[in-house]
């Protein structure tokens, strides 16, 4: 069973909550990799959404935090002052996975324009929490395509710091935070070209001199995705 470029960075990302005991999950391929990975690498992983759901089990994905799916399926429901005061602000999130319009090479996150803020060309959906997320959460993880329309030399808009960001996961490879905070290659997907990365970053990328390829996904791992996108 082949997986597209698409699938295989949705498994690379499940596979990364292997171990962890709760996840703050952004809607979208967060969302998507973290249910995969309650299904198939974690089933303990209690997850959390931004509106007050803790231990949602949805069959299928949420079309967005206010999804009734998430209320319905949570061992509990709590405020949104909350889950920020007592759950992410006081250090009880394991990690956060987010996804992002733009990032630059230190993993700052623009999630708001597209252009210039004043006149954009696209007006994105804006910060939500995700600034306070990553400044509190021990780690974030970011999921997103890479090309030079998303992995860009200077953000339109810096929406989130990415002082917190520890691994980036991309159809082509995983990045992560050097000493200095910049980002680097480690991993690299089946079938992709070094060049190839390189050439869909917006700034010259560096890559670890201990280079990875990633383990190809297993067939139970592309059926488990695709049954989960197909549920909506």
């Amino acid at each position: 069973m082949t997986a597209s470029g698409e699938e295989l960075m949705h498994v690379v990302a499940a596979r990364a909550l292997a171990g962890h005991r709760n996840c703050f999950v952004g809607i979208g391929a967060p969302s998507a990799a973290a249910n995969l990975a309650r299904r198939l690498h974690n089933p303990e992983l209690v997850l959390i959404y931004e509106s007050g759901t803790i231990g949602a089990k949805p069959d299928v994905l949420p079309l967005s935090i206010g999804d009734g799916e998430l209320a319905e399926t949570a061992d509990c429901v709590v405020s949104v002052p909350e889950i920020f005061a007592y759950w992410v602000q006081a250090g009880r999130i394991d990690v956060a996975f987010l996804g992002a319009a733009q990032i630059d090479r230190f993993g700052n996150l623009n999630s708001t324009a597209i252009g210039s803020y004043e006149d954009p060309k696209v007006r994105l959906p804006g910060a939500g929490g995700a600034p306070e997320i990553a400044a509190n959460c021990p780690e974030t993880f970011v999921i997103i395509q890479q090309s030079t329309r998303t992995f860009v030399h200077e953000l339109d808009f810096r929406t989130t710091l990415g002082r917190g960001v520890t691994r980036v996961v991309t159809d082509r490879g995983v990045l992560a935070p050097d000493g200095s905070g910049e980002l680097v290659l480690t991993h690299l997907h089946p079938g992709v070209e070094l060049e190839a990365a390189k050439a869909a970053t917006g700034w010259p990328l560096r890559v670890s001199e201990a280079l990875e390829v990633t383990e190809p996904p297993t067939p139970e791992e592309v059926a488990a995705l695709r049954a989960l996108q197909a549920a909506r």
